[in-house]
């Protein structure tokens, strides 16, 4: 199934993060994200022609970040947002951070 047709699920933590293979046959599916911090954190810099546009997007992010209750890291300047995705009870990647950035690409769109 396509990431972007997928829910995020709650994380209570107790599992491992997902291991370097996982997380490369998920990056495909996720264009434009990078790994960072040796590869348990995933983000994209999406560029805007002015700081009201970046602030609009982070707007959206944020209210889909409440609707999937998986939340962000953004950093907004003139005319960029960057988001950055990890679970923080993991202290990696899990297969929500690629789901809604999957998502977050869709409203770039």
């Amino acid at each position: 199934m396509k990431l972007a047709l997928k829910t995020c699920t709650p994380c209570r933590g107790g599992i491992l993060p997902l291991t370097s293979t996982e997380v490369e046959t998920y990056l495909p599916q996720v264009p434009d994200w990078d790994l960072i911090d040796s590869a348990t954190k995933i983000e994209r810099i999406f560029k805007f022609n002015n700081f009201v546009e970046a602030m609009n997007f982070a707007q959206k992010v944020g209210e889909l970040a409440e609707q999937q209750g998986h939340h962000p890291e953004l950093t907004v300047g003139w005319g960029y947002c960057k988001v950055l995705f990890y679970t923080h009870k993991i202290n990696g990647l899990h297969e929500n951070d690629f789901i809604i950035a999957a998502k977050v690409n869709q409203l770039s769109s």
